[in-house]
Order: C-alpha cells, then sequence, then structure tokens
C-alpha cells in the first residue's frame, strides 16, 4: 500500500489472502457492542469503579491490576471454541453467557459477555477473574477455557465464577495438567483432574472429561518440542535421532549428558518435573 501497488488492505486480501485461505478480520459493527453493553450494565455490581468507552466497560483500576499480577503484554491469546463451548453458548443463545478470560475471539457472539484483562476488540468487559464487577446470579452459563493457570488465585476465581452463575447454570472450565510452562505473560498453576474438581465442588453434576487436545498425546508432542528447541544446535539432531527405549532408560544414566546438561535455563524452567523453594521469614530471632 505504502508503495502505491495495491490500493487497500481488502485489495490486498482478494489479490492474495483468498487463494492462500487467510481469514480476514472484520471490523465489529458499533450497533452491536452497544447492544450487548446495554444488556450487560443492569447486571454490574454497584460496589466498584467503572470508566466506560465505546468499546467496553473498564473495571480495571491501577491498584486491581497490581495486586493481581496484570502487566503490559504484546502476547496475544486467541483460541476458537471447541464442540463443546460452542454448544454450550447455542444452548444459551437467548441468555447471556460470561467467557471469563476470553482472548481475542475470532467470532463475537453477541449472547457471549467476553471478559479480559486485555482491551482486543472482542473485549466487552476489562475486570480481574478473581474480583468479577457483575452481581450475583447474572450469567445463564460462564466459561473459563484455559484460564485459571494464569491467575494469582484460582480459588477466588472459581468462587467469583460460580457466584456470578444462575441457579441451575452451566458451567464449563478447561485448565491444563501437563501442559509445560506458557505464560500470558504469567502461568502460576497447573491442576490435576482432583485439582479442578476441588475449585468447583460446589457444583452439581459434575464431570470431567479429557478430550481432543486435552489428550496426553498433545502434551507429550509439546514437552518433546520445546526440549528440542531448548538444547543447542549440536545436541538437537542428536536428541532428534533417540529412540523412545532410549528416552524411557533411568534418567540416572543421562544425567552428565549433554541433551541433559545442555538443555538452556528457559526450557529447565518451562519443562522443570518440579520447583525447588528456599526462603527466609522476614524479622529477626
Amino acid at each position: 500500500m505504502a508503495a502505491g501497488r495495491c490500493a487497500s488492505g481488502r485489495a490486498h486480501f482478494d489479490a492474495f489472502g483468498r487463494f492462500e485461505r487467510r481469514g480476514l478480520r472484520l471490523t465489529i459493527p458499533a450497533s452491536w457492542k452497544q447492544e450487548k453493553l446495554a444488556k450487560v450494565r443492569p447486571l454490574l455490581s454497584a460496589e466498584m469503579e467503572c470508566v466506560e468507552s465505546m468499546d467496553c466497560l473498564n473495571f480495571l483500576s491501577a491498584e486491581l491490576a497490581e495486586e493481581f499480577g496484570i502487566v503490559a503484554t504484546e502476547n496475544v491469546s486467541s483460541h476458537g471454541y471447541d464442540h463443546e463451548a460452542l454448544g454450550l453458548v447455542e444452548r444459551h443463545r437467548d441468555g447471556l453467557v460470561l467467557d471469563c478470560g476470553a482472548g481475542l475471539r475470532d467470532i463475537y457472539y453477541r449472547n457471549v459477555v467476553n471478559c479480559e484483562v486485555v482491551a482486543y476488540d472482542t473485549t466487552d468487559v476489562l475486570a480481574v477473574a478473581e474480583r468479577l464487577p457483575f452481581t450475583d446470579e447474572s450469567f445463564d452459563a460462564v466459561l473459563s477455557l484455559n484460564v485459571l493457570e494464569h491467575v494469582k488465585d484460582p480459588f477466588q476465581a472459581a468462587r467469583e465464577l460460580m457466584r456470578v452463575l444462575k441457579p441451575g447454570g452451566q458451567l464449563m472450565c478447561v485448565a491444563p495438567f501437563l501442559q509445560p510452562l506458557h505464560g500470558y505473560p504469567h502461568h502460576y498453576y497447573n491442576m490435576t483432574r482432583q485439582g479442578i474438581d476441588n475449585l468447583f465442588s460446589g457444583l452439581l453434576e459434575r464431570r470431567i472429561e479429557v478430550y481432543g487436545a486435552m489428550k496426553p498425546i498433545w502434551a507429550l508432542n509439546w514437552f518433546l518440542t520445546r526440549y528440542h528447541a531448548g538444547l543447542p544446535p549440536e545436541s538437537r539432531e542428536r536428541f532428534a535421532m533417540m529412540t523412545v527405549a532410549e528416552l524411557m532408560t533411568s534418567p540416572e544414566t543421562l544425567e552428565l549428558d549433554g541433551i541433559n546438561l545442555g538443555l538452556s535455563a528457559g526450557a529447565c524452567t518451562e519443562l522443570a518435573s518440579a520447583h525447588a523453594l528456599f526462603g527466609c521469614k522476614p524479622g529477626r530471632n
């Protein structure tokens, strides 16, 4: 465009993007935003201060950002809904669904309130999960998809998600167990089956499933890919050529091997089997 070879971004997309099967992100109609915000306003708590704009309702004060570790980031969290989430959204098409930690959504649903800590174009409400700005029993359904690992207090966040859910309402929460470190920009906690069940013990008819990209093979692929990337160039090829049987030998036999000693510090943190913390209580004894 700057060189005058293309009239507009749309013209470039028509000429090249369609052939390459790329998507074209369209502007969300202002009327859709205003229609949704009009539905949300009656649900807002009077106890929290709000800065309102044409695009979203902002409850993310500097004090809350500091308390819950919210910092500016260039990372973009953007994932589509799977069939379970889509089904929940469709079942409540005449109600309101809270998507807490929505990220940048590829589709703007008019019955889904996108709550985020980043002002994406699809964000409706800026707020932290640990202190939602809604009155009790406001939403017909609640989504929390790969979010609770990134919040400072997942127990409080879970209580808030249940608080704003109507009696009989549905909740869907997805949280990682064996996924490596992946901060947006923070990553605090992973959860076992018992852990996520304990967070939402106040809900009835709980079922916990492992399907699709939650299957172990995805975690294994992620781990091996990141381990390979964390090695120096001279060790990567050898690591890639190792058999599964070799990797399954006792770790003690690989303690002094280059594929262990050569792993970068960043990869060691990202893929650590465990972390040891040492500290000292303030004051004198």
